[in-house]
This record gives C-alpha cells, sequence and structure tokens, in this order.
C-alpha cells in the first residue's frame, strides 16, 4: 500500500529535508508552516498549506480536506517546534514562555486531534512527536523549551495507552541537527559542527517508515 505522510513545521530545517528526502523517494507527502510563501515549492494546496499547528480549527479544515482528497496519512511527524531566546527562567516573559508551550505541546496535541480519528477510522498509522535530549534531561537558560519537550513524551506516552493496538504513538529525539533553532541556542558556530538537516534526513526517513506498532510508547533516538 503506497505510504502517506504528514509532516508539520515543513517550511525549513528538520521538516524542511524530512519532505525533500520523502518526495525523492516518491513517497506522497503533505506539510504545512505558519510560512506560507516557503510552501509554494514543495505543491499545491491541500497537499502544502500555511496552518499554524496552533489554530485547531486550520488543522482539522486541513486533516478534512486531505481525507477528501484521498489522502490519509499512515505516518504523521509532529515537526513544529519554538525555542526560547536563551535566558534564566525568571527574565523569560510570559509572552515567550506561552509561545513555547503553545507550539510544542499544544500544536502536538492539535496535530494529535486532527489526524489520529483517520488513523482510527483506516486501522492503521504512526505519530511521530519530536522531542529531544532536552525533553529528557535540562540544561540552563532553556527551561520553557525543556519543560515543552517532558511534556510531549508524557502526552506520547499516554496516547500511546489509548490507541489500539495497529496504531502507534513515538516520541522521537532527533538529536543534535544544524538547524536555526540549535543556532539560537548555541551560537552559529557551534551549531555549524551539527550535522545538517538534509544529511539527517537521509537515513531517518528509512527509520520513519520501519516504524510500527511494536514501537508504541517508546521514546526513541535517531541521530546521523
Amino acid at each position: 500500500m503506497p505510504r502517506q505522510v504528514v509532516v508539520t513545521g515543513c517550511s525549513r530545517g528538520i521538516g524542511r529535508a524530512l519532505v525533500a528526502e520523502f518526495q525523492k523517494r516518491d513517497v506522497e507527502v503533505a506539510g504545512c508552516a505558519r510560512q506560507g510563501s516557503l510552501l509554494a515549492e514543495m505543491g499545491g494546496d491541500p497537499h502544502f498549506r500555511a496552518v499554524d499547528v496552533c489554530d485547531e480549527e486550520g488543522m482539522k479544515q486541513w486533516a478534512g480536506d486531505l481525507r477528501r482528497s484521498g489522502f490519509t496519512p499512515d505516518l504523521v511527524i509532529a515537526n513544529a517546534g519554538l525555542l526560547n531566546v536563551r535566558a534564566p527562567l525568571w527574565e523569560v516573559s510570559a509572552a515567550e514562555f506561552s509561545s513555547v508551550i503553545d507550539v510544542n505541546v499544544k500544536g502536538v496535541h492539535l496535530t494529535i486531534c486532527a489526524f489520529v480519528p483517520g488513523m482510527l477510522e483506516s486501522g492503521r498509522g504512526v505519530l511521530v512527536a519530536l522531542s529531544s535530549g532536552w525533553g529528557r534531561s535540562t540544561s540552563p537558560e532553556v527551561a520553557p523549551y525543556c519543560a515543552s519537550k517532558y511534556a510531549v513524551e508524557g502526552l506520547i506516552g499516554s496516547l500511546a495507552q489509548e490507541l489500539p493496538a495497529e496504531l502507534a504513538a513515538v516520541a522521537l529525539s532527533p538529536g543534535v541537527v544544524h538547524t536555526e533553532m540549535l543556532s539560537r541556542a548555541f551560537g552559529s558556530a557551534d551549531a555549524a559542527l551539527a550535522v545538517e538537516p538534509e544529511e539527517w534526513a537521509q537515513s531517518a526517513v528509512d527509520f520513519l517508515l520501519d516504524l510500527g506498532p511494536a514501537d508504541s510508547g517508546k521514546s526513541l533516538s535517531f541521530q546521523r
């Protein structure tokens, strides 16, 4: 059966690299991002749409439009994420803290709400939420991000217990990848030492496509 894959936050970094790699392998892929202008070269609507993962109605509408077009994903990758500007926790504004939680936690929830019902109906599918080493350990000045990724681990663990045996939910740490977020965290020079997203995706796509019910509830890592 042909594979159909959704990637959120697909306009840059890991998400963009995954879309490109899936497309190279003739896997039908759909994606969303807030930066609609960056999606045009990937494909047309509804496969690629400017949708904020924090927009409940927008996400449900997109999933519905995809389903009506014959696209029912068997792999959904909740990749969209946001890192706070590094600072002691007491100096992080309420607005910035909320933005991180909204994208990294609520965005995963709304992605689940949009696509898991279709997976339940079709009786198959894997939901992968991008976690982090900072969802399993902590560092100074990234407390909001750590909190959000710990929450992702909890969400996915509970979701896996709720799903029927033929479906799966997995939390995946991608390791250290040279993205804009990594540059914000460590500076451009240090971030440039990490693996490039395109190189990471070349092997990660095989890993992702191999995930199945036996992996449900696991906290996995993949580093190129």
